[in-house]
């Protein structure tokens, strides 16, 4: 077949898989579309590995002249710069062709294959009737769990199992675009990575943030930008507190999974005295209260005893027989890893987390893991 020719059937199968999820699409118009902007991507990528000589033939030139082709066929969304966007998004899923069938319009054809993924390139050189988006599969559709404008925001990010990480979290906690651009630029992935092991760090990129126990809540820092605040030392501890209270359920989505407001200022007497717990949340993945302490600047070892105290309270007059211990963290300014290591046993249920009223950079946080990991290693020498 002539390079003419080709192109033709390039802007074919875009025509053709256009109009048949454009059919399908009655309920499900983001999914479709997604699948839609995916299969182009394919065409294009396919188109481009035709050899030398349609690559000199049509070089930088492909994409706008595609996109015209396109526009007069009447496909709305089909700019160069979208097709671009295309492009890259194949490029970043291409795994999921192998969820593709083509059985559907190979059954007509005298041929032993159909059961197996047949690139794009094979069908651009079957007849002018093959319609590859028949082929498109629930599974297929399935794998594509959110809208297209989040699946642009993830493109974002360069490694796959970050990605993944937070395609997974956006799709189980229905977040917006504008909550997944958050997620994304407070490093929400490193964030959790800093405080887990290997093995913990791979779970995150397949499976999410799964929580199991009491660490699996606990992010180091803890973002606090969305609260307003300058980032000064002047703030009280109450003045933190207010501003949480005033953005709660912003503070609840930074928490993570599975957390309920409770109360503010619990107070609890014990020997005539009183006690007062800054936040208490509960979280109903672990069945479990939730005590967070405000300390405005550098965390101390009586700061942690405080906190013993009253984990020790609630787990004692507070839950119940079939709810598991209480969680204690206290949120600070500065902390020494070393300090916490030291003051702390190692089967406590007592976590210090760093705050921070900006949205930190990644190497802010290489930094933070590194810092981390020397600490350890110094405390552990001595």
């Amino acid at each position: 077949m002539n390079n003419g020719f080709q192109f033709q059937r390039l802007v074919e199968l875009c025509r053709e898989t256009h109009q048949e999820m454009q059919r399908r699409s009655g309920r499900t118009v983001d999914t479709y579309l997604v699948v839609r902007n995916w299969l182009f991507g394919w065409y294009i990528v396919e188109f481009e590995k035709g050899g030398a000589e349609r690559s000199v033939m049509y070089g930088k030139e492909l994409i706008k002249r595609l996109a015209e082709q396109l526009k007069q066929a009447g496909i709305k969304g089909s700019s160069p710069t979208n097709l671009r966007k295309f492009r890259e998004f194949y490029m970043a899923y291409a795994e999921i062709q192998q969820t593709v069938s083509v059985e559907s319009f190979l059954h007509d054809h005298e041929t032993n294959t159909s059961q197996q993924t047949v690139s794009v390139t094979s069908l651009v050189q079957l007849s002018q009737t093959a319609d590859i988006a028949k082929s498109v599969t629930s599974e297929m559709l399935s794998r594509f769990t959110l809208g297209w404008s989040h699946y642009v925001a993830l493109l974002t990010i360069d490694k796959p199992e970050e990605r993944r990480f937070y395609e997974i979290e956006a799709a189980q906690n229905n977040w917006s675009v504008r909550e997944l651009e958050r997620q994304i630029a407070s490093s929400l992935y490193e964030r959790l990575a800093v405080s887990r092991n290997r093995d913990e760090i791979r779970q995150l990129a397949q499976q999410g943030l799964v929580i199991e126990k009491a660490a699996d809540i606990i992010k180091n820092p803890l973002v606090l930008e969305f609260l307003g605040l300058e980032e000064k030392h002047a703030y009280s501890e109450e003045e933190l507190e207010s501003a949480i209270i005033d953005k709660l359920q912003s503070f609840l989505l930074e928490l993570g999974k599975g957390f309920l407001f409770e109360a503010r200022q619990k107070r609890f007497t014990f020997d005539n005295d009183h006690f007062y717990v800054d936040l208490v949340f509960y979280n109903r993945l672990l069945r479990c209260y939730v005590l967070v302490d405000l300390k405005r600047d550098k965390l101390t070892h009586q700061d942690l005893g405080q906190m013993q105290m009253y984990v020790n309270y609630f787990d004692r007059y507070v839950k119940t027989g079939d709810e598991l211990p209480t969680i204690g963290i206290v949120l600070c300014r500065r902390k020494n890893v070393a300090l916490v290591e030291l003051t702390l046993p190692k089967e406590a249920n007592i976590f210090a987390s760093k705050y921070q009223l900006y949205l930190p950079s990644k190497e802010e946080l290489k930094r933070e893991l590194e810092n981390i990991q020397a600490e350890l290693s110094d405390f552990i020498r001595e």
